[in-house]
């Protein structure tokens, strides 16, 4: 195939990479999902977040595990199984809320959609990473920009399609919606798995000069070695404070920006009627967590688009020191309303988001593309300790959640700043 070809070849991956992720992605509007469940079955809030930080566990794990697989299998192989699984895991979390099972709640949306979820997610990275030696940041953001994009469309679409079916076939209106997007689910990411391939052995695109890019292909570290540097795990230690923050807001989202909504509503009629008031403090809390997914979307392209101008390490440092002000301006009550509340939860967002997208770059630096299947999805378990810190934090301590979340960005900061690039 002409060189010309391999380049149209590239770019028609990396659109499939961003459907997929769009699917995967919704997973972060989780907290529209929840309020229903537990209204519906009365459950506890700790007992039901307990699906969210099961699903986190499991993706960081799933990366690590697929990673290896895509560089042994090949990237159609292990997003099509990826795929699958995400796609059949949320049918059965729709039959879970059917018949009011928490515990097949845990085992199908955390557990099975957790294993499809992170399967997926690694690979069009680990592929990607390799057709753009020449963008790497930019490729990556773009990438990952999907997944972050996903939960903006479920926060808008959910809420309607969950009041729809209220009643219907089950109390909370949930069954039905996760019947629907099961299917979606199942023909989208499918349907992208299928154009996954690996470049050529030594392909490099044209004008392109390894030199000038990190590490080469060549020069690579194995898993294996890179584990063995403090590098490594410098910047697994940086992945997890950033993911850890950030996971606690997006698994408290819409109910913190319900509490801040309740001052707008002045309308007696509402007032006095608590299913009317639930409704519309549903509505403001989905519009925080669909338009703070734009962002987080958005912030995947910016942050790692400007990590390959300004460089990786900054661009982290950046994004923990104003993270780490924006939570204590927060925690002080400096940040009061709705509106700004929003506005604040977009750019935690964002750099929650850039977090994602650099880092892949950031790994590929240091230890080169020709093992980053197994050197960056390894590195993703830093998401799995991140999905039980994060959002334990923030259900278990309310009152002190944004102080520690702060505490975690100073520390992810320090880091940071002490991290000395790896010469190859």
């Amino acid at each position: 195939m002409s060189n010309e070809n391999l380049e149209s070849k590239r770019w028609g991956i990396a659109m499939a990479a961003v459907v997929m992720q769009l699917c995967l992605g919704t997973v972060y509007a989780w907290s529209v999902f929840k309020k229903p469940l537990i209204n519906a079955h009365g459950w506890g809030e700790t007992q039901t977040q307990l699906t969210f930080m099961i699903f986190m566990f499991t993706i960081g794990c799933a990366a690590a595990f697929g990673g290896t697989l895509v560089d042994k299998k090949g990237p159609k192989f292990v997003a099509t199984i990826g795929g699958v699984l995400f796609g059949i895991s949320t049918l059965l979390a729709g039959y879970a809320d059917q018949i009011g099972s928490l515990t097949l709640l845990y085992i199908s949306w955390g557990l099975i959609g957790g294993l499809g979820n992170g399967f997926c997610y690694v690979t069009p990275i680990a592929t990607l990473i390799r057709w753009f030696p020449d963008k790497r940041g930019l490729v990556t953001g773009l990438a990952v920009m999907g997944f972050g994009l996903g939960a903006f469309f479920m926060g808008k679409i959910a809420p309607a399609m969950i009041a729809s079916f209220k009643g219907g076939m089950t109390p909370s209106g949930v069954a039905q919606t996760w019947y629907i997007w099961g299917i979606i689910f199942l023909v989208l990411v499918v349907g992208s798995a299928m154009l996954f391939k690996n470049p050529p052995a030594g392909w490099l695109p044209a004008g392109f000069n390894p030199a000038g890019g990190g590490v080469s292909a060549a020069n690579s570290l194995t898993f294996g070695d890179a584990v063995k540097t403090p590098h490594w795990w410098m910047l697994w230690a940086m992945l997890f404070l950033n993911i850890s923050a950030g996971l606690g807001l997006i698994s408290q989202l819409s109910p913190l920006a319900q509490e801040f909504y309740k001052s707008l509503v002045t309308d007696p009629a509402v007032l006095a009627d608590p299913e009317a008031m639930t409704k519309v403090l549903a509505a403001a809390g989905g519009t925080v967590v669909s338009i703070s997914a734009i962002f987080n979307g958005l912030g995947r392209l910016f942050w790692a688009r400007v990590s390959d101008s300004i460089g990786r390490k900054a661009v982290f440092a950046t994004m923990f020191a104003s993270q780490a002000i924006i939570y204590i301006l927060v925690a002080m009550g400096i940040i009061s309303s709705y509106w700004l509340f929003l506005v604040a939860a977009c750019y935690l967002l964002a750099c929650y988001g850039g977090g994602f997208a650099t880092m892949p770059a950031f790994a590929a630096d240091n230890f080169g593309p020709g093992y980053i299947g197994k050197v960056y999805g390894f590195m993703l378990t830093a998401w799995s300790a991140a999905g039980i810190l994060g959002p334990y934090v923030f259900s278990k301590f309310k009152d002190q959640a944004l102080y520690i979340a702060a505490a975690l960005l100073i520390a992810g900061l320090l880091i940071t700043l002490a991290f000395k690039k790896r010469e190859a």
